[in-house]
């Protein structure tokens, strides 16, 4: 005994409404995930980019630092008497304390534009 059973004319359009909008906010959401991807692949490029930028000012800076170090040591090494050492380690103090602050400018500068 087979049953014949046929699905009325408006059931089937409405299933086929139902399935198009189905697909249509799946796609939808397909493509935003898609554009969410791409915007944090682009960003965490961006980033890396910035963190390497940072990270190569530091160590021109740290090199900077050790080089004027090295020739005040060489100077120090010259002095004539202790009076003359005092001087070169107030000029050098001076001159060092002049380089950190700007440094630690750019250094913040860098990583106030990685974080905005």
């Amino acid at each position: 005994m087979a049953l014949n059973f046929e699905i009325p004319a408006e059931m089937r359009d409405m299933a086929e409404k139902s399935v198009a909008q189905a697909k249509q906010a799946f796609d939808g959401f397909v493509a935003a995930t898609q554009h969410a991807i791409g915007t944090a692949e682009t960003q965490a490029k961006s980033m890396q980019t910035g963190v390497k930028e940072a990270g190569e000012l530091a160590m021109s800076f740290a090199e900077r630092n050790v080089a004027a170090s090295f020739e005040h040591a060489q100077q120090l090494l010259k002095a004539k008497d202790a009076k003359e050492v005092t001087a070169l380690q107030t000029e050098f103090l001076k001159k060092q304390i002049a380089a950190l602050t700007e440094q630690a400018k750019e250094l913040s500068q860098k990583a106030s534009k990685l974080t905005g």
